[in-house]
């Protein structure tokens, strides 16, 4: 088999340093024990948003694109519904919407690990090897930091892998103060103008919540700064944090290396203690190595995040093939345990989304990607019209367990808005203290997705306006999925978020969800505010769905534009 330039100078970077072999990771997978097979009818399983046929699996890791493949690798139980006996599961695809799955990358194998894989990233090295950085457990139950790189890079499906024996690269000591049970999730590095690699580990000092950052001149050989790039009191334990560049002044995206002056930093934390992914804007210095978040941007659970629902350790990728920033994340169950191991599987990849900074810089925006309307078919528009107060319009023939909606409304008469009260400030609660059913004067308006003939079960998702300080206007989008389900078992959590939309300068309000059986994601303004529904209708389940646009607010609505197309599957093995 030939051996390729890149390979023979990382074979030399690994001799360079005392390597003798490397051990494959690809051999105790054969003897592992696999689950039995799910129930045959799966009204729940999604057709378009990744998941594997069966078992759990929860972070995405290491996404990448080598060779003209884009590859997902991800935390999976080999055995079971719930968390354990976690590997990284691997699956290639040409276009980031069908997925051929291949023999998991990384299990345990080794000392460092043998107690768990867990999550971490990959590392494009400036010749085009991919190295992967990761969390192991192990035998004192440490979570210590690993690598591992491809056997062979020749085969752009990188289907094995081996482990360096230098293993673990970082590992708590007493000498460098870190907590032994809080220590992972090492994200991509990047490469500093000095030439040293730089990268962060996830942590927690009390509940201080921490971004450790470290330093290697040659991949292997990592020091402990003196100081992280970033803390925060009171958010606790940092888990899957990811550090990038963003463009100004365009939706472009740039390899996580690039600085300049025509760039932001972004810094996004998991935060354990609430399951919320958070993000930050702001300024990274270089010659100090530390990141300042911009005036006005807020650390923790109240400030920006990625997705205000059912949306967790997410992990972004620079895809030097169409120059974006993609966006990957965990969604994880709403449902029962009891309920996850009778369907035989649980958690689902939302779907990729491309990421940019927003015009004022203030704040993201996400996109799905392009590549998923390539599965839309039967298209129906609704003409524009008024929609009064108080009505519900059916979206007929589309899909609607398995479909594509956007909408736009037109605002007029924003002096008859309901004011804000000043003590309205979370807006999570205030979506849930005013849902669905409960009329307003603009709003409740949107969609009402997943919903039964007799409307027993709908998730809603909708805008309300509020007029609020100094006359300005507050627009709030809500996700309400207190009706979502007559299974009082499942988690139907309300959702919300502030959109910063001026509807006085924009006039219109747009929204879109992708709807997939037991998924509804959706995005306001054009992707300023995400929120991802995870439900579980027992009576709007296949072709027993149907589809809404509603207002039942007091005031007049104008439907602008609607545009519904029924998804067909995507082909994910």
């Amino acid at each position: 088999m030939a051996i390729s330039p890149a390979w023979l100078v990382f074979c030399f970077l690994f001799l360079n340093h005392g390597v003798v072999e490397l051990e494959a990771s690809h051999q105790v997978y054969r003897d592992l024990k696999l689950s039995s097979s799910p129930p045959e009818h799966q009204p729940y399983r999604t057709s378009f948003h990744f998941q594997p046929p069966k078992n759990w699996i929860n972070d995405p890791n290491g996404p990448m694109i080598y060779r003209g493949l884009y590859h997902l690798l991800y935390q999976y139980n080999t055995k079971g519904a719930i968390w354990g006996n976690i590997v990284w599961a691997h699956s290639t695809s040409t276009d980031l919407v069908n997925w051929t799955p291949h023999e998991p990358a990384i299990y345990p194998s080794q000392t460092s690990d043998i107690n768990g894989c867990w999550s971490g990233s990959t590392t494009i090295l400036p010749w085009g090897t991919p190295v992967i950085l990761y969390t192991g457990i192990d035998p004192q139950n440490r979570q210590v930091q690993n690598m591992a790189v491809p056997k062979n890079l020749s085969d752009p499906y990188l289907r094995e892998w081996v482990k360096s024996p230098k293993n673990p690269l970082m590992a708590p000591t007493a000498a460098n103060q870190i907590n032994a049970s809080s220590f992972r999730d090492p994200t991509t590095a990047w490469l500093g103008p000095d030439g040293s690699w730089r990268l962060l580990v996830g942590s927690k000092r009390y509940s201080r919540g921490v971004a450790i950052l470290y330093r290697s001149k040659d991949f292997f050989h990592w020091v402990k700064s003196q100081h992280p790039l970033h803390s925060a009191k009171g958010t606790g334990m940092w888990e899957c944090p990811d550090f990038f560049p963003v463009l100004i002044n365009s939706k472009l995206g740039v390899d996580t290396s690039t600085m300049g002056t025509d760039v932001k930093y972004v810094l996004k934390l998991s935060l354990d203690d609430t399951k919320h992914d958070y993000y930050t804007v702001g300024t990274y210095n270089i010659n100090k190595d530390i990141y300042i978040p911009d005036k006005g941007q807020v650390d923790g659970d109240s400030g920006l995040r990625y997705d205000y629902g059912k949306f967790y350790a997410s992990k972004t990728f620079f895809d030097s093939a169409k120059n974006r920033r993609i966006l990957w994340g965990w969604i994880n169950e709403s449902s029962s345990v009891n309920d996850d191991i009778k369907k035989g599987w649980a958690g689902v990849q939302a779907i990729p989304r491309a990421l940019w900074l927003d015009v004022s810089q203030k704040q993201l925006v996400q996109w799905p990607i392009r590549e998923i309307e390539k599965l839309r078919g039967n298209e129906v528009h609704l003409p524009k019209q008024v929609l009064k107060g108080g009505l519900a319009l059916e979206v007929s023939g589309v899909t609607a367990s398995q479909a594509d909606v956007e909408v736009s409304f037109g605002i007029s008469e924003l002096e008859k808005a309901e004011v804000l009260d000043p003590s309205w400030k979370n807006p999570q609660v205030l979506c849930s203290k005013k849902g669905a059913l409960v009329d307003g004067s603009l709003g409740p308006f949107g969609v009402l997705a997943l919903a039964s003939k007799g409307m027993q079960e709908y998730t809603a998702v909708f805008f309300r306006i509020f007029k609020g300080h100094a006359d300005k206007y507050v627009v709030l989008m809500c996700s309400d999925q207190s009706r979502s389900s007559l299974n009082n078992n499942n988690d139907k959590t309300t959702y919300g978020a502030f959109l910063n939309v001026d509807p006085v300068r924009k006039k219109v309000l747009s929204l879109r969800s992708l709807i997939d059986h037991s998924i509804v994601e959706s995005f306001g303004g054009e992707g300023k505010v995400c929120i991802t529904a995870r439900v579980y209708p027992t009576l709007a389940i296949d072709d027993k769905a149907h589809l809404h646009v509603f207002n039942y607010g007091t005031q007049n609505v104008q439907i602008t534009g609607l545009s519904a197309w029924s998804m067909k599957k995507a082909r994910i093995y």
